[in-house]
């Protein structure tokens, strides 16, 4: 089993290193190797994603991504600025479904900014088609407008637009996904403006069809925006486009109490995946220690379930942080009266610590 291990930028080294120690006391055949990834790739190479980093990255089983960006970058042409690194891997590996679980667990209830009723048991599971959209329609660009309100205006556009077969597999994915759980499926859109999203609500309803043991509803993003933070715990799996999936799953992160405790995978047909924290790069807090590194711990074990095949493992993880949680440890992000403030490595501490405690009583 071969990791590529890309830390990137920011609080992106302190997280990913966290992650790779939980991965190293798991007694697994392991090959992992690093390389540089947006904004360090950029200093050292001149290119956020330069060959040999997506080389490794198309090699590998999997990859364990940590984040990218600086507002240092924010002047660079575009395609050399640290984020085009993760839209580039997403393209050349083909990862079109981002998985995105947002769980409330039982001890971070407080720390949410909603009631507690209303997101105690949470569990929803957010299916983002990746590689379409708005992020990746062409033509894109910047001209002179010959019509509209300012006809002569300087004016800037991109195109929105989906095929059939990718919303086919992306809507497969979310009803299969649906079957392992309460066999519910939301698919959100814009069909009331988008014809776009139109043609999207049409071909999710076809492909619904092979799976009548799901239920399915429709909801307009804007409505789903709302539901999210009225009654979150009336959705199950929702399965959208990759801006609305952008939008409506960063939202969802907050319901948990931080979006540090978001973990990420994108996968393509092959189960090849990305696995990353849902949050970025954070350079406002990188190099102090303090960054949640549970997010990155929990991608590391969605790695282990959907790419390498060790589910076992991965349940060893997901109930070590449950247990480092429930010992009232926190870093900064979930921290509330009563409970204990740690840094990034003490985390990282604890979660190992309570992994190797299972394996010796075990």
């Amino acid at each position: 089993m071969k990791i590529a291990v890309l830390p990137g930028d920011g609080i992106g080294t302190e997280i990913v290193a966290e992650a790779v120690r939980v991965l190293d006391v798991l007694d697994l055949q392991f090959e992992m190797e690093s390389a540089l990834v947006g904004g360090a790739a950029y200093e050292a190479h001149g290119h956020p994603l330069p060959d040999a980093t997506l080389k490794l990255a198309k090699e590998a089983d999997a990859v364990l991504f940590g984040a990218v960006g600086d507002w240092k970058y924010d002047k660079l042409d575009r395609p050399l600025r640290p984020e085009q690194a993760i839209l580039g891997l997403r393209k050349n590996l083909g990862l079109f479904a981002n998985f995105r679980p947002a769980i409330c667990y039982e001890q971070l209830v407080g720390a949410s900014s909603l009631k507690p009723e209303l997101i105690a048991g949470l569990d929803i599971l957010i299916i983002r088609e990746l590689t379409g959209d708005i992020y990746f329609g062409q033509p894109r660009g910047k001209r002179v407008a010959t019509d509209g309100h300012f006809p002569g205006a300087e004016e800037a556009f991109d195109t929105m637009r989906y095929s059939k077969p990718e919303i086919e597999r992306i809507a497969r994915v979310a009803f299969e996904a649906a079957r392992k759980r309460s066999k519910r499926v939301t698919s959100v859109d814009k069909a009331n403006v988008l014809e776009t999203f139109q043609f999207w609500k049409d071909v999710v309803t076809e492909v619904h069809k092979d799976y009548p043991d799901v239920e399915l509803d429709h909801m307009y993003v804007d409505n789903a925006a709302m539901q999210l933070v009225k009654a979150p715990k009336k959705f199950d799996v929702v399965v959208t486009g990759n801006m609305f999936g952008d939008i409506l799953s960063d939202e969802a992160a907050m319901l948990t109490g931080s979006i540090g405790m978001l973990p990420s995978a994108s996968l393509n047909s092959n189960k090849q995946g990305l696995y990353e924290p849902s949050h970025g790069s954070a350079p406002d807090i990188a190099g102090q220690g303090v960054a949640n590194p549970l997010a990155t711990i929990l991608s590391a074990a969605m790695m282990l379930r959907f790419s390498l095949d060790q589910a076992e493992a991965a349940d060893r993880i997901e109930s070590a942080v449950k247990s480092v949680l429930a010992s009232g440890l926190r870093t900064a992000d979930i921290w509330s009266e009563g409970t204990t403030k740690v840094g990034t490595r003490e985390m990282g501490d604890a979660v190992v610590a309570a992994i190797t405690k299972k394996t010796i009583t075990g």
